[in-house]
Parts: structure tokens; sequence; C-alpha cells
């Protein structure tokens, strides 16, 4: 990708956002300085045109076509009204030292910045999902369900400005949107200090957070927090200035923000609370607020039906023990959420060290400079002081949920502004503390004083910026997975389907990547490539419960242990006699199950390498039930299952044909299984038959050692190597059961 082609197209959201965010602002009269209605024009026209590539999305024409005709009418609209000229007065003038001092940081930082978002996109996440899904959009013209991967039911208002960019420039010019809101944070920052009377702080919080490794790092590639950090502030400061001139179209402009924070990501929803509560405690009236909160909704209905629609889950990919769908487990839900709360960390004290100087073990730090926010709590002092933190304080209450550093670049803002207002009595010392954050947060500087490996910029990537050195060429030594998604691309066919045990940068390939744990359905492929060598995964003991002959219409069988830990219950099998004779399963059986009814066909199918799990703590109340039907005579229920077995118990409630429930028994005998050891072309031959076309393991994952042994023995055939992994092709016609 050329540099033209992503200045273009990074440069025609930019444009059609602030020229369409100018338009409202001008339509409503407000009394806003150059400086701030710059920044706020920006967001402002960036929620709405999220919206509007919403709709394109969901009619299926988001491509070049569409996004060109609206940056035509949106910038003749703002010719036509005249909102492209300056019309707004300025600012009263900054001390000279003081903005030169602010300059002197902000354009060294700016070169770093710029030219690190022009050089080719190797962000973790930028590259596995939040561009995947842009990617694929654009190749189909917009919304497809991504039934393999979690992350595409979350709300992606951010991503969808990046679709306009990507559409045009791709991978760079989509992080050059995500830098064009690191700087209207920056622009706005230093105007609300202004505007506030508090100059100083306002460039000294600006500067603190701009030339912070973590948000420059974040601020610059495909990801999302500070693009979330900038709507909050927009929100923040939108607030303000209606407090002070009690507009009601700025409500409405106030409510479109909000909607647009959750549209942005789901923990951002604190801004509705926020502004509609701050609406409320100024008039004491439920009018303005209800304003404020129907706007909001304009840019929330939207996502919110999306999930309804697609993922069953209103809030997909959370909450699912309140929204039960085949697409998540509860689970994944609840591990991951621990994970994300601790990380690996011994204890949580190291925190404010990990965040400020480590930079390794949460992925970023802000820079030492920030170990001093408590001193903000002095700007308690002054109003503006108190609303900072106030707000800073609200929107870091996500940071419980996720320890990641960049988790608390939404709150940055306001810590760093409280900050500078305590320190502007004492210019020297505030002086002092800009200049060193800068020097302290420069990149080779601050490898001196980090973790061995903190998450954050490099040199200046010119060469690569300008394409120079090519893509492939720069990406190759950069960031090595960049060969995966190359190999995918070349040895895998089109439209095929490939199973992975860990993230892939998929917005570099067209395939379809099924990483194990981003979907209910990856685990499930999982645990039938586990099922094949582990032993204690397969049947390993057999629970059979006898009762006298009955003729019923329905068999239950109910989970009436008491939990332990985080054990699931597991079925592999599920058998039901009559006469000492198993009974063959009928067409006409109806199965389900409670929780996880979608998979319970697993516990009847006579495979040896599928199981039926709960995909949740077992507890009691939990059932599997058969509906013959008819009446059936039935005399005893086995249960096959992993070792696990012995901490359940279960009882038989059958309905009569009278259709009166009652209980059969709760008694039962346990008997050992011997495992049939190694079912590598069984399982292959089930993944086959979900879908799956390909193997992509890497060295050292669970099951490398085995597969890399014998390929041909799980019916693999090696199809190209990249980075230490191996793909492998699932070969038609492999027998069902090897031979014990």
């Amino acid at each position: 990708m050329v540099p033209l082609s992503i200045l273009l197209g990074a440069g025609l959201t930019v444009l059609t956002s602030v020229a369409l965010g100018r338009v409202i602002l001008r339509r409503l009269k407000l009394e806003l300085y150059r400086g701030e209605e710059d920044a706020l024009a920006f967001i402002t026209g960036a929620a709405v045109l999220s919206g509007v590539i919403f709709a394109l999305c969901a009619l299926g024409i988001a491509q070049k076509a569409s996004f060109l005709t609206i940056f035509a009418l949106v910038l003749g609209a703002a010719w036509f009204t005249g909102a492209h000229r300056n019309i707004r007065p300025a600012f009263p003038a900054l001390p000279k030292r003081w903005a030169g001092l602010f300059w002197a940081g902000f354009v060294v930082f700016t070169v770093l910045y710029f030219l690190s978002a022009m050089a080719p996109e190797f962000s973790p996440d930028g590259t596995a999902y939040h561009l995947s899904f842009v990617a694929r959009y654009a190749r189909e013209g917009g919304f497809v369900r991504i039934p393999w991967n979690i992350y595409a039911q979350l709300s992606q208002g951010i991503e969808l400005l990046y679709l306009m960019a990507f559409t045009f420039g791709r991978h760079s010019a989509a992080a050059l949107v995500h830098y064009a809101f690191l700087l209207a944070l920056t622009l706005a920052m230093v105007s609300y200090g202004r505007r506030m009377g508090h100059p100083l702080a306002g460039l000294a919080g600006a500067l603190l957070v701009y030339a912070s490794p973590v948000v420059g790092m974040d601020g610059t590639t495909a990801y999302i927090d500070v693009a979330v950090a900038a709507v909050l502030f927009a929100v923040f400061y939108a607030v303000e200035i209606w407090d002070g001139q009690r507009s009601m179209g700025l409500l409405a402009v106030i409510g479109l923000l909000a909607g647009f924070a959750y549209a942005a990501k789901y923990t951002a929803v604190l801004a509705v609370p926020y502004a509609v509560g701050f609406v409320l405690w100024k008039t004491r009236r439920v009018r303005p607020a209800l304003l404020v909160a129907a706007c909001s909704v304009v840019l929330i209905a939207p996502w919110v039906v999306k999930d309804i629609l697609w993922a069953a889950n209103p809030v997909a990919p959370m909450f699912n023990k309140l929204f039960p769908n085949p697409w998540v487990h509860v689970s994944f839900e609840e591990g991951w959420s621990a994970y994300l709360r601790r990380y690996y960390l011994p204890n949580r004290w190291t925190i404010p060290f990990e965040v400020t100087l480590r930079g390794e073990a949460l992925c970023g730090f802000l820079g030492p400079a920030f170990l001093l926010v408590p001193l903000g709590l002095f700007a308690l002092r002054v109003r503006a002081g108190r609303r900072a933190l106030a707000a800073g304080a609200l929107f870091a209450l996500p940071y419980v949920l996720n320890i990641g550093t960049r988790f608390l670049i939404p709150a940055a803002p306001y810590f760093a502004f409280a900050l500078g207002l305590a320190l502007s009595e004492t210019p020297l010392l505030l002086a002092t503390l800009m200049v060193g954050h800068c020097l302290l947060s420069w990149p080779s500087v601050a490898t001196r004083y980090t973790a061995e490996h903190p998450w954050i910029l490099g040199r200046i990537p010119l060469k690569q910026a300008l394409r120079i050195e090519s893509q492939d060429s720069w990406l190759g030594r950069k960031h090595p997975e960049y060969a995966v998604p190359k190999m995918l691309e070349e040895k895998m066919a089109p439209g095929s389907r490939v199973l992975t045990f860990s993230g892939v940068a998929e917005s570099y390939t067209t395939r379809d990547v099924w990483v194990s744990f981003q979907s209910a359905q990856g685990e499930v492929a999982s645990d039938i490539f586990y099922m094949a060598f582990l032993g204690d995964f397969q049947p390993r003991c057999s629970e059979r419960l006898s009762f006298p002959p009955a003729g019923v219409r329905k068999v239950r069988i109910v989970q009436t242990a008491k939990p332990v830990e985080a054990l699931q219950w597991n079925v592999g099998e599920v058998r039901l006699y009559a006469g000492g004779k198993e009974l063959k399963r009928g067409s006409g059986w109806r199965l389900t199950a409670s929780p996880n009814p979608w998979d319970i066909q697993m516990a009847f199918d006579n495979s040896p390498v599928t199981r039926w799990r709960s995909w949740r703590r077992f507890e009691p109340g939990m059932f599997i039930e058969v509906d013959f039907g008819a009446v059936q005579q039935v005399d005893a229920v086995a249960l096959e299952g992993p070792y696990d077995c012995v901490a359940h118990n279960e009882r038989i409630e059958a309905m009569t044909g009278d259709g009166a429930w009652r209980t059969l028994t709760d008694q039962r005998t346990i008997e050992p299984k011997k495992p049939r050891a190694f079912m590598g072309r069984a399982a292959m031959r089930e993944l086959k038959l979900r879908g799956f076309d390909y193997l992509f393991i890497r060295k050292g994952e669970f099951g490398w050692a085995e597969v890399d042994e014998n390929p041909e023995a799980w019916g693999l055939k090696e199809a190209g190597v990249a980075n230490g992994g191996k793909l492998y092709l699932l070969q038609a016609g492999v027998p069902e059961v090897e031979n014990q």
C-alpha cells in the first residue's frame, strides 16, 4: 500500500468527520472558541459518521462509491452552510514560554507518532481482530456473521470509522484515524484548560497524556482505547460547556456523544449516566435528561439489536448466564474475566509500578510522572479540579474488570489535568514535570528502566512509513507472526476453515481462522482434538441407574450433586435400556438439556471423540432429557464419562403416559471403562464433518508433540510451515474409529 493511498483513506475519514461535526455545531449556534470547535467537531462528526456507516453495512453497500458519496455530500454541505470558514474567536494567547515548552514536546512526539501510525500495522489485537472484522466487512460490503470470534459481537463504532479508511488505505490508514483521535484529545485538553481559566493545567495535562508511552503505542495502532478516551472527554467537555450555556441543542449532541461512547466500547457506557445525571443535578428537570438519554439510544440501539438478532444476547459476548446462547460458553466468560482481573501478577500491590514503570506484565506503562497522580487531590480546592477528579474516578471504574495498563487511558486525561492544576501554582515544578515526563517517555530512554519487554514504540520508522522498506520485509522482522497469515493465504484454499489454538493476525488473510477459545464451537472443536490422545478426557467410567420397567414418554437425567470448584458436568454417551438391550436411537427422539441444549446430540452420537459438557460449573437441577415422542419401555440408563463422574450424582425422572412426572431412581453403580487410547483419525473425521479443512498448531502448544510425531496416523498431511508452526490438511475419508 503506497503512502498516498494511506493518506487518502485516513484523510477522507477525518475530513468527513470534521466537516460533518462543524455543520452540526454551527447549526446549534454555540459560543465556542476555535480550538475547541475543531476538537469537538471531529469527535461529534465521527459519532454521526459511524452511525451512517453502520446503516451502510446493514444494507450491504459499505463500499468505496458510498464513502466517496458521503464525503462529497458532507463537504458540499459544509461549503454551502459556511461551516468551512474559521469564524470562531481564538482563545487568549498563552504565555510564550509555556506554549514553547508544550510545542517542543508535542512536535518531537508527533514525528514519532505520525510515522509509526503510517508504518505497517503490527499490533496484536489490531491485526488479530479489530481490523480482521474491518477487512471482512470491506470484502463483503457490510456486516456478515462471524460466529467463530466472540469479539465480533462487541460494539464496533470506532472500527466502522476504520472501515472507511481501510477501504482506501488498508491497515495504516485505520491506524492514522486512531491517531487523529489522539490529536483531538490533546487539543481538547488544552482547550478545556483555557476555557476553565487554567491554561497551564491544560497544557501540562495534555502533554502528560500525549507523551505517555502506552498512549503513544495504543494511539498509533488500530486499537480503540485512545479513541474511547477522546469520546469520553468530549462528553465531559460538552457537558461543561452546556453548564454555562444551557443549550437544548447541545444536549442532543451530548446524548449522541454518550451513545457513541457505548458504540466505541461497552464499558464507556458510563458516559450515559454521567451526562444524564449531571443534567438532572443541574436542572432538577426530567425533560432535558430524557433528551440526552433518547439521543444516546440512537447510537446504542443498533448494536443492541444486532447482538439480539445474531447472538441472542443484547450485550454479547458477556452475561451469557443471563442470556444463554450457542456462541459463548459461560465457563469461558468466567475464566477469561478472572484472568483479566489478575493477569499473571503475584499480587495487586505491584500494579502501580507495573502501570507506571515496568510496562511488561500489564502490557504498557503510563510513565513515571503518573506516580505523582495522588498530588492531584490538591486540585479539589477548585471546581474544575473537583469535576475532573470525579469524572476520572467514574471512568476508571471499569479498570477493575481488566487491569491492563491501556484500560487506564480513558481515565488518564482527568488525573493528568488535576495533577497539572495542583502544581500550577509552582511553575518551576510543573515545567520540570513536563520536561522530565517527555524525556523519560522517549522510547530509547524508557527502555533503560522498564522491564525487559515493555509494550512501547521503537525507533522512528521513516523508511517503513514511506514504504522504502516493503511491508513484507519489515513485518517479517518486526512481527514474525505476520508469516502465519501469509502462509495461510498461500496454502489454504479460498473459503476453507482452519482450527488453531492461539491468535493469528487474521486481518492479513481472507481465510476463516477459528481460534479455539474465541467461540463456543471453537472450544468444542479443541475438545474433540484433545479427546484423541488424552485418556482423562475419554470415557473412563460408566454410571448405571436401573429401575423397574416403566412405560414413559420422557426420561430426564437430573443432576443432584453439590458443585465442586470449577468442575463441569461431562457426559460422553447416554445409553438407555429395556430388557437388557440398548434402545436404538429413533428419528422421533427429541433431545434437550439445561444448560447447553445445543450440543446434547454429542451425548447420543456413538462417537468416542465427542462429549456433551455443561460448560459451566455443574449444580443441582441441571438435566438431560429424552422425549421419545411415544410411550417407550425403559428400565435402565447409563452415562459414560471421564473420571470426574465420581463427583456427580444423578436421579432419573420420567413422564408417564398420563403426563405426570415421577422419580424412578437415584441409586447408581459405577464401573470403570478402559480408554480407547489414541483416536486421532476419529477426531480428525469429526472435525472434518464440522467443516474444518485444516489444523494449524505451533511448536510447544498442547498436542504439538503428538501431531508432529506422526501426522499420518491422524489422517493429516503437512501443507505449510510458518514461524515455528505447521499447517496440516485434514484428509478426506479417514475411518470413523481406529483399530484397537
